[in-house]
């Protein structure tokens, strides 16, 4: 008689051990969608620049650093754009702009920048003579 309650017992110890790991698995299958369908909600499209920048879209995946160094995300070669001029973040769902300290200065719609600015959609983001425009899916 023991061993029948000891082999239920078992049984029964592995179909909870079943059952946790299919919930683990089927709320860790809900996180990867949930940040793949959000991955990529903002962009920002160049509209006015060289040649070379013009109609460029950028999905914002992660930090996006925009200046005239080869090392940053988005190469802007112009004169009045600093090594690393600007840094478009996410923080959350909202898209940050921030000025890394450049010389000439970051305009949002016009506007100088001195400290992080929280963009919208069709915001426009003036680096030297480039001209951004910021867009949400």
């Amino acid at each position: 008689m023991i061993d029948l309650v000891l082999f239920a017992g078992r049984i029964l110890l592995i179909a909870l051990l079943y059952l946790f790991l299919y919930a683990a698995m089927r709320s860790g299958i809900g996180l990867v969608r949930g940040q793949r369908r959000d991955a990529a909600i903002w962009a920002i499209d160049v509209e006015k620049g060289s040649k070379l920048l013009r109609g460029l879209h950028v999905d914002i995946l992660g930090p996006v650093v925009v200046g005239r160094s080869p090392s940053s995300d988005v190469v802007v070669d112009e004169p009045f754009v600093s090594a690393t001029h600007a840094r478009f973040t996410l923080q959350g769902p909202a898209l940050v702009l921030e000025d890394l300290g450049s010389t000439n200065g970051t305009l949002v719609n016009g506007h100088l920048i001195g400290q992080p600015v929280t963009l919208r959609d069709t915001d426009e983001v003036q680096i030297g003579d480039t001209i951004m425009r910021v867009s949400r899916r």
